[in-house]
């Protein structure tokens, strides 16, 4: 069975370590902000040692390993919350102590990103329920209405509904504004289903982003084959979302996940609305059809579910339904 944290409430205290990129200059200023902004709205924040913006991570593999693993492990800290992705968290995860995490109840761990690189395994090994959603960086921003704030997800069981937001938001970089809390309006978007009229189709949930994930799968940090197998009776719904890799990359890596057995279990695909770029002859739609269309399973597009904001929630290892159907875009998650 899926292990669920307890509920995260005000009073409950969150601990804010950087498992891949650190904060410097303007992003430290953004981190100081948001710390605040969390203390504001009623919650104990700790911040670790492992947050330095000099380099491309925030520390050495094994300090951060070793920071994640305590503040996962402390029974006192029910949140675990990195100010923002990075490049490198792979480095860290034959490096976290297993063992110990494996006896110790389940800790909240949030993010999105490079942080996909820990929540996956956290969840496919350890079978705790993680959550694909805002950073720290971003949690202060305000929610479109149809998503949730990631602060309501992980503070109660549900049923968690979400539908399409139609909103396509934007960020203010930290050297326009540090305190911001509404996205940029870019535009209108909407989900967008294809390989079916319709679609009402329930699993477990698991996936994150796909450039950083990839480099998982075939690795015993990546066995979402074996993942799914075990909950095969319940099906999974697979998500994915692209950062700014071109879509030829993006077609190559998908093939490596179809070959790796990520989809054997899957019942349907959700995509994240993505800004990265095209190749010239392939589109990041067609990487995706290229790669998965074979597998005759449905596909939602556009999805708010990664860089291109705002977020959709997700928690990973919950049981959740996708309804696209008429005017009906919606999920549904329950905790269980």
């Amino acid at each position: 069975m899926i292990r669920y944290p307890a509920p995260l409430r005000p009073g409950d205290t969150i601990a804010v370590t950087s498992p891949s990129a650190g904060a410097a200059g303007p992003g430290a200023e953004r981190v100081a902000f948001c710390v605040d902004w969390l203390r504001d709205a009623g919650y104990d924040v700790v911040v670790g040692e492992c947050m330095d913006g000099s380099g491309i991570t925030a520390g050495p593999a094994k300090s951060r390993a070793a920071e994640l693993t305590a503040m996962l492990c402390d029974p006192a800290i029910r949140c675990v919350l990195p100010p923002w992705g990075g490049e490198t968290a792979i480095d860290l995860v034959d490096l976290l102590d297993w063992d110990a995490l494996a006896s110790a109840e389940p800790t909240w761990l949030v993010g999105f990103s490079d942080l996909s690189t820990v929540l996956l395994p956290i969840t496919t090994r350890l079978g705790w329920a993680t959550l694909h959603g805002d950073n720290l960086a971003d949690t202060p921003y305000g929610v479109p209405d149809g998503l949730l704030p990631w602060l309501d997800v992980v503070g109660g069981a549900g049923p968690h509904v979400q539908r399409d937001s139609g909103f396509v938001g934007g960020w203010w970089r930290f050297e326009e504004d540090t305190r911001a809390v509404e996205w940029k309006s870019v535009g209108e978007g909407s989900w967008r289903l294809h390989g079916a009229d319709s679609l009402d189709a329930s699993g477990r949930l698991i996936g994150g982003c796909v450039e950083t994930m990839t480099n998982l799968a075939g690795t015993p940090y990546g066995d979402v084959a074996a993942f799914g197998a075990e909950y095969a009776e319940d099906g999974l719904i697979l998500y994915l979302e692209v950062s700014d890799d071109e879509a030829a990359t993006i077609c190559r890596n998908l093939h490596g996940l179809r070959l790796a057995g990520w989809f054997e279990h899957a019942r349907a695909i959700l995509i994240g609305r993505t800004n990265a770029p095209d190749h010239p002859a392939l589109t990041q739609d067609e990487a995706v059809l290229d790669a998965l269309g074979r597998l005759d399973l449905p596909i939602v597009f556009d999805l708010e579910i990664g860089h291109v904001p705002p977020h959709l929630p997700l928690v990973n290892g919950a049981l959740a339904t996708v309804t696209v159907a008429g005017a009906t875009r919606e999920i549904r998650q329950e905790l269980r």
